[in-house]
């Protein structure tokens, strides 16, 4: 991409100046990415651990010194064993008009603090930061389709699995967030796609500067007529941006197209509890439209840059597409 601007400049007879790319924003830390789960009063789980219920021991459980330092996926999955164990005790309790409204009113507060525990399993856990790490450089030319597409299938996966959730479908396998984890934990993709897309935003706006530059001091050709420096400018807009830049960019976008519309959703559905901290980087990195969204300029940037050329390039009758 360097190279291109330099090139574009060469040809064009144009000053050239490489923008600083600026560095992308670290992924939130997990301490500001993280909600605190509400508890039930300690008597409350006192009280009910005494019960001979199913409740009783997964109060249990999750009292016991493992049970005190749980990964959020397994509090997760406590929260949705109690709140299922609390159901199936509440006709068992009829008789015990006080123990009925304690528990009832327990499972209450669990389904209310279900989304903050849903939150921490997906947006708070320790495994998903290398898949967004700025530490791996750029998004390589050959990425594996087969990586891609598994992210991918599994950003549909979980998204429909949160929406049943959502919908009050309580019994919702988890397993397969294992899965999900180990590929979060062993890729970088979305950190390498969102360095890639800044590095296209500043560079075609670059190209594009020069480009507008060239317009504005004198024409590349008068009344359509060709000349040497036009067909040296066609021919390198051919060879280098068509067969160069233009197949990295569509790397870019195929990646772009199987990642980020899952996580914006995976984002965007979750919005009701997303903490303060969270927010400018889901508008930054997550949001596909917005005025600060990354994407939202990497769109303009292509769509002016295309612009230029064929303003460019159409004084002389080449103007590409026609």
């Amino acid at each position: 991409m360097d190279e291109y601007v330099e090139r574009v400049a060469r040809v064009l007879e144009q000053d050239v100046t490489l923008s600083e790319v600026p560095l992308a924003d670290l992924f939130p830390r997990r301490r500001d990415r993280r909600l605190e789960m509400p508890d039930l009063e300690l008597g409350m789980l006192d009280f009910l651990s005494l019960y001979g219920c199913d409740l009783q021991f997964v109060v249990g459980e999750r009292n016991s010194s493992l049970g005190r330092v749980m990964q959020p996926v397994n509090i997760l999955r406590y929260e949705l064993r109690f709140i299922e164990a609390a159901e199936d005790c509440l006709p068992e309790l009829e008789d015990d008009e006080e123990l009925h409204e304690a528990v009832a009113k327990a499972r209450k507060a669990k389904i209310g603090s279900l989304p903050i525990a849903i939150w921490n399993a997906t947006w708070g856990i320790e495994e998903i930061e290398p898949l967004f790490t700025r530490t791996e450089g750029l998004l390589p030319m050959e990425t594996s389709g087969a990586t891609v597409s598994d992210l991918e299938r599994d950003l549909a996966l979980l998204n429909t699995r949160l929406t049943d959730l959502g919908e009050g479908n309580l019994d919702v396998d988890l397993a397969f967030l294992g899965g999900i984890q180990q590929r979060w934990q062993a890729e970088a993709r979305m950190g390498q796609l969102i360095k890639s897309a800044l590095h296209l935003v500043i560079r075609l706006n670059d190209a594009a500067d020069i480009m507008q530059q060239r317009l504005d001091s004198r024409p590349l050709c008068l009344k359509q007529r060709t000349n040497n420096q036009a067909e040296i400018a066609k021919n390198m807009f051919f060879s280098v941006y068509a067969g160069e830049v233009q197949p990295y960019m569509a790397t870019v976008d195929r990646v772009r197209d199987a990642l980020v519309p899952g996580f914006e959703r995976l984002a965007a559905s979750q919005r009701d509890v997303m903490p303060e901290s969270f927010e400018p980087y889901y508008r930054r990195y997550l949001q596909q439209t917005g005025e600060s969204s990354l994407w939202q300029q990497l769109d303009d940037a292509v769509a002016r840059h295309t612009r230029l050329w064929q303003e460019l390039l159409g004084q002389c009758g080449f103007r590409p597409g026609s």
